[in-house]
């Protein structure tokens, strides 16, 4: 196989991976999903990975901060575009103290903190 096949190989897994994850999560949570959950969980999991790889000899905590960093950026532009453009009200974390635009708050960057651990082992073994 060659690097570029192997590459979107890794990228594909990881996108499926991310988005079935992001889902089964999200129903144990709230009791149901969208699809565009599944699309921002792929894409969340992609860019840990890309993140791993990147910063590799950064500290474990520092990553793991980076990648709640990333999924909480990767959930506010979700946020903007299915939430406020488009209007689906997929989530409102208006409730949650200290939200922006009621899209993200800080205790779901504490979430994806912790969930970063076993996202980047996940990374590590799709590799």
């Amino acid at each position: 196989m060659t690097n570029r096949r192997a590459a979107v190989l890794e990228i594909l897994t990881l996108f499926i991976l991310g988005a079935s994850i992001y889902c089964v999560l999200e129903v144990l949570w709230r009791g149901y999903t969208h699809w565009s959950m599944g699309l921002a969980g792929g894409v969340s999991l992609c860019m840990l990975g890309k993140c791993r790889d990147l910063l590799l000899r950064w500290h474990f905590l520092m990553r793991c901060v980076a990648g709640a960093g990333i999924i909480t950026a990767i959930e506010f532009l979700t946020g903007c575009v299915v939430n406020l453009w488009l209007g689906w009200s997929v989530w409102d974390y208006s409730h949650h103290s200290l939200n922006i635009l009621g899209q993200i708050c800080p205790q779901f960057f504490f979430l994806w903190l912790l969930l970063c651990i076993p996202g980047y082992a996940l990374c590590r073994a799709v590799r």
